[in-house]
């Protein structure tokens, strides 16, 4: 059995928003799984139970660079939230963000190779970690090239978007920019979320549906027919498709029309986006002070 941390219970409570006791009971029932508690929290709470889109695991910055139809969107991670405002680790992350539109890199890999300064991205930023003395890392990066317009939006440095979009409004494709920053959907529209993210939320309703039958039988209720637990479970996952995909969400700055109808009346559309949350899914190192120090003083003792 695993050690249940008041770390982890924090760590739980922070991404879904569940009362204290229900997190450390949940990772208890994990065996101090976090990906496995959360879900178990899914099924017992709801939906509501999820914050998983909005969470920070790691530090960071995401710079995004535009120049007429090329684009890119850039992550690069850092030890300390004090170096992600450094003056030269910025500089750095930019002219990244710079080289990716402008020479196509195939991945991170390539993207080390490139010339930057008279050296390589490689070498410019093992130099930065001797001058600043913390350890960075490129991490991932979108590039656009297109015959359409693209649009970007940056929320402080910590959340970045990139939109590929038509139309004759460029307001437009910030408006869209921005929206994707807060709603966070992970597609363009339902067709397109991933398969193994639906399998998971229907996976999700079965339980919560098998444990709501479950409490009724207990209480000596005539349990749903299985019709219409089929029918709930497909309506939280169209619930959940609805939520997720950006031309289904309400638009931000007018909830009373979706993204789709909005862009219809300003007679344009949205190709494909890029979203990057800084150390989204990075688990971030929990250090334990007093663990530290004891170490330290046993070793030097052993000295």
């Amino acid at each position: 059995m695993a050690a249940i941390t008041a770390a982890m219970v924090g760590e739980l409570r922070a991404k879904t928003d569940a009362p204290m006791m229900e997190c450390k009971k949940a990772l208890t029932e994990a065996d101090g799984d976090m990906a496995k508690a959360e879900e178990i929290l899914r099924v017992k709470l709801g939906s509501k139970a999820s914050k998983a889109a909005t969470r920070v695991t790691a530090e960071g910055v995401i710079a995004a660079y535009i120049s007429g139809n090329t684009g890119a969107l850039l992550e690069v991670n850092c030890e300390t939230d004090f170096v992600s405002k450094n003056d030269d680790f910025m500089a750095f992350t930019n002219a990244c963000a710079k080289l990716v539109a402008e020479k196509n890199p195939a991945d991170v890999a390539a993207l080390s190779a490139l010339p930057m300064d008279g050296k390589t991205v490689e070498e410019v930023r093992s130099a930065l970690v001797g001058k600043i003395g913390e350890n960075m890392s490129l991490r991932r990066f979108s590039r656009f090239e297109t015959s359409a317009k693209l649009a970007s939006y940056l929320h402080g440095t910590r959340i970045g978007v990139v939109v590929e979009f038509d139309g004759a409004d460029d307001q437009v494709g910030k408006d869209v920019a921005m929206h994707i920053a807060a709603m966070k959907p992970v597609a363009l529209s339902a067709e397109q979320v991933p398969a193994e993210m639906i399998e998971k939320e229907r996976s999700i309703a079965a339980q919560k549906a098998a444990e709501d039958a479950a409490k009724a039988e207990a209480e000596g209720k005539k349990p749903q027919p299985a019709e219409i637990v089929a029918k709930r479970i497909d309506g939280s996952v169209q619930k959940y498709l609805k939520e997720v995909s950006l031309l289904n969400q309400p638009f931000v700055k007018n909830d009373k029309q979706s993204v789709e109808q909005m862009l219809k009346a300003a007679n344009a559309g949205v190709k494909s986006f890029a979203m990057f949350v800084v150390g989204e899914g990075i688990e971030k190192r929990q250090d334990d002070f007093a663990a530290e120090v004891a170490a330290q003083v046993a070793a030097a003792k052993q000295a």
